[in-house]
């Protein structure tokens, strides 16, 4: 399915949406995933505890967050095609950057660790027929469909890109 079949969804996504360039949410998950790690692998070793103000991630915390956030939509996302009707709720991404004691950690690791989330999700996503993508369910009080989740997990990428671009280096 394309990001033109993304129908009713919450307007907070058009932001993340609105970054992805792919039609195909296949090919932006495949084409992120490199274009992320490129990235994040290619940043100077100095910058990577760097925070532009005292109380902002570093940019090692803004990779571990995009890792969390990958995994938690992966579960929010095979929920919703395994038709679980059970709402579920948010999570509070500054106690799980606070608490994911990545800056002992080298980057290597953290672009390995995010590659295999997102190599999980794309398999996970690859066994999505069409009427699963287009199932839908509640999170964080959104109705959210598959194919939705799909397309914010590449987006949310992107937005934490370009915050890093613009903001620490």
């Amino acid at each position: 399915m394309n990001k033109s079949d993304l129908a009713n969804y919450p307007d907070y996504y058009q932001k993340y949406i609105g970054l992805v360039g792919e039609e195909d949410l296949l090919a932006a998950l495949e084409n992120s995933l490199q274009e992320i790690s490129i990235f994040f692998s290619s940043l100077p070793e100095e910058k990577l505890e760097h925070r532009y103000q005292p109380e902002k991630w570093s940019i090692k915390e803004v990779l571990s967050h995009l890792i969390d956030s990958e995994r938690i939509m992966g579960y929010r996302a095979l929920r919703f095609a395994r038709n679980d009707k059970t709402e579920l709720s948010g999570y509070d991404q500054d106690n799980y950057v606070k608490n994911s004691k990545v800056a002992g950690r080298n980057i290597a690791y953290l672009v390995n660790d995010y590659s295999s989330a997102r190599k999980a999700n794309l398999e996970l996503f690859k066994s999505f027929d069409d009427e699963m993508l287009l199932r839908r369910g509640i999170a964080n009080k959104w109705e959210l469909s598959v194919l939705l989740i799909g397309f914010v997990i590449v987006g949310h990428g992107f937005h934490h890109v370009e915050i890093i671009k613009q903001r620490y280096l």
